[in-house]
């Protein structure tokens, strides 16, 4: 498999290594988990849920002073893993800049993720990355639909009630990471429904 396939932050998860970024290829049952540090994950989940700051973070002003310069980022490419460690870059168009000249720009991969949350850029990752790191995406669905604490299975839309309610405190008590966790069981939830 050569080259790369636009995919999706499918989901975040919290392990006992630290916080991932769930990369679904488009069109692929599996996932390729990328683990990112706590302050690069908050970033992203302002990105993600479009929130307003007072003041400008650093991957707000770094899109502030590549607007006023005319320039943009046209997609994100995580490409390359060496030494466990993945390799992304930001293909940047605008004034001297074209799609067949970009300006490419080296970055971890939480910064793009951070900005592609924001601006709603495609990502895209290298097909031999899916091919070594890729996880089949049923191990992760199975273990969102386990049986809850008693062992008993929860009805639906007392389920969906549930998470609703632990929604509206996560995002009371400013625990954005379990925030976005949650909605995106909800999210999960309603497709199956």
């Amino acid at each position: 498999m050569n080259g790369m396939v636009i995919c999706e932050m499918w989901s975040i998860l919290k392990t006992s290594h630290g916080n991932a970024i769930l990369l679904k290829p488009r069109n692929m049952e599996v996932v390729v988990p990328v683990f990112i540090g706590t302050l690069e994950l908050q970033s992203i989940l302002i990105g993600k849920e479009g929130m307003k700051m007072p003041r400008p973070h650093t991957h707000d002003l770094f899109l502030n002073m590549l607007s006023k310069v005319n320039l943009s980022v046209k997609r994100i490419e995580v490409y390359e893993i060496k030494d466990d460690v993945f390799h992304a870059r930001m293909i940047i168009t605008g004034g001297e800049y074209t799609n067949d000249k970009p300006l490419i720009l080296e970055s971890r991969p939480s910064d793009t993720f951070a900005i592609s949350t924001r601006i709603k850029c495609p990502v895209f990752i290298s097909c031999a990355i899916i091919e070594e790191t890729g996880v089949p995406l049923d191990y992760f669905i199975n273990e969102l639909s386990a049986v809850n604490d008693e062992d008993e299975i929860v009805h639906t839309d007392e389920k969906h009630k549930h998470l609703k309610e632990q929604l509206e405190q996560a995002v009371a008590e400013e625990e954005y990471e379990q925030a976005a966790e949650i909605r995106d069981l909800l999210k999960m939830l309603e497709s199956d429904a």
